[in-house]
């Protein structure tokens, strides 16, 4: 697809995904799941959850932490200095590729750097913007339940706020502080089933702070002592517009384990974020690569969406440009790691390893649900990964931009709270919930990131979310036999029709017919 028309695309993604953001507050799509009260979370950061509170429990509710403070914590030093690392990297990578493109701090550059003096200012800091409950996450360790987010938006506080339409100077970097549900500082009794059960009680009339931290309170169960790691996602340059290219964003993707007798977040890396350079620079891992994804019991769970890749794997590190189109390769350009039979090139998998794959789980009698073909596999291994799962369906670069409770009229912000990707996963997870609380065993698997797994619900029907304006689409080729098994369902509503760009592409947006 041409550049202009991938801009134009991601310009439609955004503008149906603040709409669909507001539809879901007023149904609300979050409810039971996530928090995005303004007045509760202004209190909530000025208390037990400021970042401040959390990481270091003896300091005064009312002492916020400047950025100045809080990366000079013994915790944090670490976080700070691997941040500087992949800085540093990432301009000399630049200046390797394109070296006529100039690169620093400020509007005269071609590409801006995000400004890394303010990891040591004393005029930001870290805002809570939000609550999510992660429970769907708790096939990766059961004990924990799942996981609870506390996610914070870097945010100027030296900018006085003026006029009634004021908003915040907020910063594109996030911060989100990971809580096991249940951690070591929960009572034994407490079980999955209880703590689904505290947070769905909170579908009904907007949360208050009784209702949240009372006996019965979801947030009761959780402080310091349930932290498990710190991910970061920052901003890490912007190209605007120029006569050589159009505008683009990379974004920069960390992991930080606590490790709890040293006291401190350390490097970790990034979940199912392949390391494609490692792999294919080293025969003996390449080989062991393959062998292991293509294992029947773990390509079943990289269908469902539950692969788990051994750190040996993965990288310490991402980069996530955007906007990107809707191929896979627009996705993650550099991810490379599947050819067609005959293509030149490195690559781990062939055409033949995935049709071998597929052949071996039918006749094992495996059930797949999302990889029924060459297609399915590329994209399915594109967004169990860090970086392909932030590029699809994001807003700038973010699933949880969260909430602006520092504006004038925070309920009136235009900054749309979550993603079309965050809303559209809603109706999943509130089944695994309600499975916990109900005492069944859930059904962890998801769908693709671009089409939510529905789960039998109506509730996206209609929507951006599911077949509505604006959704991800297929459009099948005229021969029946070319249809691509792993995307035939992604149909559009009545009145509907999918729009592709391109000749070759496949995957588009639902529009009305004709246009």
């Amino acid at each position: 697809m041409s550049r202009a028309l991938r801009c134009l695309l991601i310009v439609f993604v955004l503008l149906c995904g603040a709409g669909g953001a507001r539809a879901g507050e007023d149904r609300p799509l979050e409810r039971g799941l996530a928090i995005t009260n303004p007045a509760i979370l202004r209190e909530l950061d000025h208390g037990r959850f400021s970042l401040g509170r959390m990481l270091v429990p003896e300091r005064s509710a009312d002492a916020a932490l400047s950025n100045r403070d809080l990366f000079g914590l013994s915790s944090m030093v670490p976080v700070r200095e691997a941040l500087v690392r992949e800085f540093d990297r990432y301009v000399t990578n630049h200046k390797a590729s394109l070296p006529n493109e100039s690169i620093g701090v400020g509007d005269g550059f071609a590409f801006q750097l995000f400004d890394r003096g303010l990891f040591e200012s004393p005029d930001v800091r870290f805002v809570l913007s939000g609550i999510v409950n992660r429970m769907d996450r708790a096939y990766v360790a059961p004990a924990s339940c799942g996981e609870i987010r506390l996610i914070y938006r870097l945010t100027r506080t030296d900018v006085p706020l003026i006029g009634e339409n004021a908003v915040s100077q907020r910063l594109p970097m996030t911060l989100n502080l990971v809580l096991n549900a249940k951690g070591d500082g929960n009572d034994a009794s407490i079980t999955c089933r209880e703590i689904a059960r505290r947070w769905l009680a909170t579908e009904g009339a907007p949360p208050t702070m009784d209702t949240l931290f009372g006996k019965d309170g979801p947030l009761d169960l959780i402080g310091f002592k349930n932290i498990d790691r710190i991910e970061t996602n920052l901003q890490i340059a912007h190209a605007p517009k120029s006569a050589v290219r159009d505008f683009r964003t990379d974004y920069l993707l960390k992991v930080f384990d606590y490790d709890g007798e040293a006291k401190r977040f350390v490097e970790a890396p990034l979940e199912n974020q392949i390391d494609r350079d490692r792999i294919l620079a080293d025969e003996g891992v390449k080989r062991d690569f393959k062998a292991w994804l293509l294992d029947p019991g773990h390509f079943a769970e990289l269908d469902r969406g539950t692969l788990l890749i051994p750190e040996r794997f993965l990288a310490t590190g991402a980069i996530a440009p955007t906007p990107v189109g809707f191929d896979v390769s627009d996705l993650q350009p550099e991810f490379g790691l599947v050819q067609g039979e005959g293509a030149a090139g490195k690559a781990v998998f062939t055409e033949g390893d995935v049709v071998g794959a597929l052949k071996k789980a039918a006749a094992d009698g495996t059930r797949l649900q999302n990889i029924q073909s060459l297609g399915g596999f590329e994209r399915r291994l594109n967004d169990v990964t860090c970086a392909g799962c932030h590029q699809t369906r994001g807003i700038g670069g973010f699933h949880f931009p969260g909430v602006d409770w520092m504006a004038a009229k925070p309920s009136n912000s235009t900054v749309v709270p979550a993603s079309p990707h965050f809303f559209g996963d809603q109706v999943r997870r509130r089944d695994i919930l309600a499975s916990f609380r109900d005492g069944k065993a859930p059904d962890f698997s998801r769908g693709f990131s671009s089409r939510p797994q529905l789960r039998g619900s109506a509730e996206l029907a209609g929507t951006e979310y599911s077949d509505g304006w604006g959704a991800h689409c297929y459009l099948p080729p005229a021969k029946t036999s070319e249809v691509d098994r792993s995307f035939r369902s992604w149909t559009c509503a009545e009145g509907l029709a999918c729009q592709v760009a391109g000749q070759t592409s496949r995957i588009g947006m639902c529009f009305v017919k004709g246009r």
